[in-house]
């Protein structure tokens, strides 16, 4: 039968409904008389109409052609067909009752009233029956997706009433949070409470819910489509109706607030100074140059017009987009921007490339520094951020490099991870470093959070966020220092130039922020609210997961807390106490040991006994 209606043509079925409702109009006639109290049977009053009949076919046919009754689809065939069917019924009333005066049958007026109104009826159900059967014919042709409507308002109303024409989606039922509606039945659908989401689902045969709940937030519509996915149903969301119409969604008009805003303080002044002189006319290399603080040094450097930017990078993807980006700065002028991809800890690559290029200053800002991965690969950790700064540091000293200023972290002060400890450790190296070579400066820079940075907590809550949540906060006691990316490298820089050798500088960085209310401000901005036991109704949850192995409560920048000002204002110089040259050559002998035997506890054993603070951590790491 399939194959039989997909052999027809448009025409071919527009013929089909002509002859269908023709054939209505002698049923019509004999039900008019059957419900007409006439003097003769029904049988022969039709035997009697049988002279006006032909005229009555042609003219309704006619009629039809012109009104394009026959070319309407059925699925189409709605308020508007309706209405020409009911003009074409009152139509044949008159032309009806003027045959039969002009044959002279004697027919009353009330049963050429009661033709037209069952012609009518008939015609429309004729339609109703043929839509009915052509579609259980496509649906027993081709299975149909059985999908269930979350949301029985206006809303999932509409696309219901859509769904029941279409040939491959059968709306099964309605599920809706309103407590109202749970229970009545619209559009023949039955509405159901969430709850029974999965009983439907059984009972049913779904396998796709359309969320049809536009006006619902981001994130809640988010967090139910999480809760469905975990039934393993395939989730769809309607787009709101300003969508359909070509307006974008809010959601994708707006952009993550600048993690700046998130400061709680005034911005430290971004101008260099006299800084510029040390960097103006010479050759820098960025080693970590892709990553967001080596990348935004390179573009502050560049501002201060060097001859040439040495990126000196591992990753491919990430020298790529940083190249891509200075080439098209420095486009007219004689700035050079050398590509390097390599690793910090090749000694042979280091020393050909600090020669090649006759580097002027060293800017050390590789590392790795996600402290829960370092703390999962320690060797690798240890691997990069300790025999990459001594490599790089002792080459650039043999070749006589001026400057070399290493970007370190507050989590090297009485570190309770590997990251920080690993940073210490190459604080140490450099000290140790700044001692035996003079024509060399070796200077360190400290610093705590880098707002904005790749895998700092702000974008982390901002993805949060956008998933629908929720925003995880390890301890609602953390607390951290922040400073955005420009102003952190701005510092380091005016540290670099202020260095004479040996010298820790730490950056000041305002009160520490509690991570719990910079998590609030976070969702706030982004325009949603907090959902807690005072907000229920709230978007976006707070979720405590607690510490994660090797973090702490607060940060520290100094060991000593001795600080010394510089002339700059946000500048210090701190005290402290380092290894002498036979104690450093102790710690990197027992890291190598532990690296070639692939040693984890020996290697964790090596940084406890060097690393101040960090026997401590470990013990309270192991013990948590």
């Amino acid at each position: 039968m399939l194959k039989l209606l997909g052999l027809l043509t448009r025409k071919q079925k527009g013929y089909v409904f002509l002859a269908v409702d023709l054939a209505l109009i002698p049923a019509a006639l004999l039900f008019a008389f059957t419900v007409q109290s006439l003097p003769i049977p029904p049988l022969a009053a039709l035997w009697l109409s049988l002279p006006i009949l032909p005229y009555l076919l042609a003219a309704a046919a006619g009629l039809s052609l012109w009104l394009g009754l026959p070319s309407i689809q059925l699925n189409n065939y709605e308020r508007h067909a309706v209405g020409l069917t009911a003009i074409y019924a009152l139509v044949l009333t008159v032309v009806s009752a003027a045959l039969s005066v002009f044959v002279q049958l004697a027919l009353p007026l009330g049963t050429h009233v009661m033709f037209g109104i069952s012609y009518f009826l008939f015609v429309v159900a004729a339609r109703a029956v043929l839509f009915q059967v052509v579609t259980a014919i496509y649906r027993r042709a081709s299975p149909r997706r059985r999908v269930l409507i979350y949301g029985a308002g206006a809303t999932g109303t509409q696309l219901a009433q859509a769904l029941k024409a279409h040939d491959g989606i059968d709306p099964v039922a309605f599920v809706d949070d309103n407590v109202s509606l749970q229970g009545v039945t619209i559009l023949g659908l039955p509405v159901f409470p969430p709850a029974r989401i999965a009983e439907l689902v059984r009972e049913r045969d779904i396998n796709r819910v359309l969320l049809a709940m536009p006006s619902l937030s981001q994130p809640k519509q988010a967090q139910i489509a999480r809760r469905l996915q975990r039934m393993r149903l395939e989730v769809q969301t309607l787009p709101s109706f300003a969508q359909l119409i070509g307006e974008e969604a809010l959601i994708d008009k707006l952009t993550p607030v600048a993690p700046q805003t998130f400061l709680g303080r005034k911005h430290a002044d971004t101008s260099l100074g006299e800084a510029v002189n040390s960097y103006q006319g010479r050759v820098v290399l960025v080693s970590g140059a892709g990553g967001s603080i080596g990348s935004e040094l390179c573009r502050q450097v560049l501002a201060c017009r060097p001859r040439t930017i040495v990126l000196y990078e591992l990753s491919e993807l990430a020298l790529y987009t940083v190249h891509q980006e200075l080439e098209q700065l420095v486009e007219g002028t004689r700035i050079s921007i050398v590509p390097v991809l390599g690793s910090v800890t090749d000694p042979r690559q280091v020393r050909k490339v600090l020669c090649d290029h006759q580097v002027q200053v060293v800017l050390h800002a590789a590392a790795y520094k996600h402290v829960p991965l370092v703390e999962a690969n320690p060797l690798p950790g240890l691997a990069n951020n300790v025999f990459g700064t001594q490599t790089l540091a002792r080459e650039a000293a043999e070749v006589g490099v001026e400057r070399f200023i290493l970007v370190s972290s507050d989590k090297a002060v009485r570190p309770t991870n590997v990251m920080g400890a690993s940073k210490r450790l190459a604080e140490l190296v450099v000290q140790d470093l700044a001692t035996r070579y003079d024509s060399t400066i070796f200077t360190m820079v400290r610093f705590g959070n880098v707002l904005g940075s790749s895998g700092s907590v702000v974008p982390l809550f901002q993805d949060q966020i956008s998933r629908g949540g929720p925003v995880t906060v390890t301890d609602v006691r953390v607390r951290r220092f922040f400073m955005t990316i420009q102003e952190a490298v701005q510092l380091v820089l005016k540290a670099g130039s202020e260095a004479r050798g040996g010298e820790v500088f730490v950056l000041d960085m305002g009160k520490p922020v509690p991570i719990l209310q910079l998590a609030r401000q976070v969702i706030e901005s982004a325009g949603y609210t907090v959902r807690d036991e005072d907000h229920p109704e709230g978007d976006i949850e707070i979720a405590l997961i607690g510490l994660r192995p090797g973090e702490k409560i607060e940060e520290e920048l100094t060991l000593s807390g001795d600080l010394i000002g510089t002339r700059y204002q946000k500048i210090f110089c701190a005290r402290e106490d380092y290894l002498s040259e036979i104690e450093v050559a102790s710690v990197l002998r027992g890291l190598r040991h532990a690296l070639a035997a692939s040693d984890e506890e020996a290697a964790r054993q090596v940084v406890a006994r060097w690393v101040e603070g960090f026997a401590q951590g470990e013990a309270g790491r192991k013990t948590s």
